[in-house]
């Protein structure tokens, strides 16, 4: 009975060093598309990955590694397993499996799925999204079992968006419809994998359409000026909100 006792402590004592060890190091894939890439922003140091990074730092993790797998104008088709976008992400996760920290994919797709016509795929229906999701994140669970996955929930445009693709109104109705599909997708995986896969934070699509004027870059379209890409000030905003869903819902969980 008392050998019984000392080895569960010591299972205990293992896996508390364990988590331990996660919270003194994250690596973070950022999978999305010109959003995450930083389009606009000029300086790799501004985009939302990098500022997401720094900032749980400042939240108590020791060491951040991460890699920025945005792609300008690339859905969820673009990110399924077969094409080159997810070779990618792979080459990049590759880079840090086996190391000690903790591996986290955080995904944010949608904007370019929702559009009316342009992108791969697009306009990709709610049931399509919601399985290419699936797809991508069973892959990725295959393939690097202890990693943990956060959907980040796409941002608001304006609905007369209107660039090389077409997106306006429809669009923003479909990307909306893209959020419960989120919810009852993270949800699935309770059963599962539980405690690995997460949803962010629903905040920044009220935040960027409030604050589009301060937070977005004015760009010139088809149907006037519309507000599409995180400027400077929304980049810094939007990788806050990332670092802290990350923290919350996924490190500290």
């Amino acid at each position: 009975m008392e050998a019984r006792k000392y080895y569960f402590v010591i299972l205990f004592l293992i896996s508390s060093l364990h988590l331990f060890a996660q919270r003194k190091e994250v690596e973070v894939i950022y999978i999305g598309d010109s959003i995450t890439a930083g389009a606009g922003v000029g300086d790799a140091a501004k985009s939302p990955p990098a500022i997401a990074s720094d900032y749980l730092q400042k939240l108590g993790i020791d060491t951040v590694k991460f890699s920025n797998q945005g792609h300008s104008g690339f859905t969820t088709v673009d990110f399924l397993p077969q094409g080159e976008a997810f070779k990618q992400v792979e080459q990049a996760a590759n880079t840090y499996a086996g190391q000690p920290g903790l591996l986290i994919f955080s995904i944010m797709l949608g904007t370019n799925d929702s559009a009316m016509k342009g992108p791969n795929g697009a306009p990709v229906a709610p049931g399509s999204y919601f399985t290419n999701l699936k797809v991508i994140i069973d892959r990725l669970l295959n393939d690097y079992p202890g990693c943990r996955i956060i959907v980040q929930y796409p941002l608001w445009y304006s609905p007369n968006t209107y660039n090389g693709s077409q997106y306006l109104q429809e669009g923003l109705n479909r990307l909306q419809s893209y959020y419960p599909l989120i919810k009852q997708l993270v949800k699935s995986y309770a059963k599962t994998n539980n405690g690995q896969v997460f949803a962010g934070d629903t905040t920044p699509f009220s935040y960027f359409k409030t604050n589009y004027l301060t937070s977005f870059q004015a760009e010139n379209g088809h149907q006037g000026v519309f507000y599409l890409h995180p400027n400077e000030a929304g980049a810094k905003a939007l990788g806050t909100f990332w670092a802290k869903s990350i923290y919350k819902q996924v490190i500290k969980y």
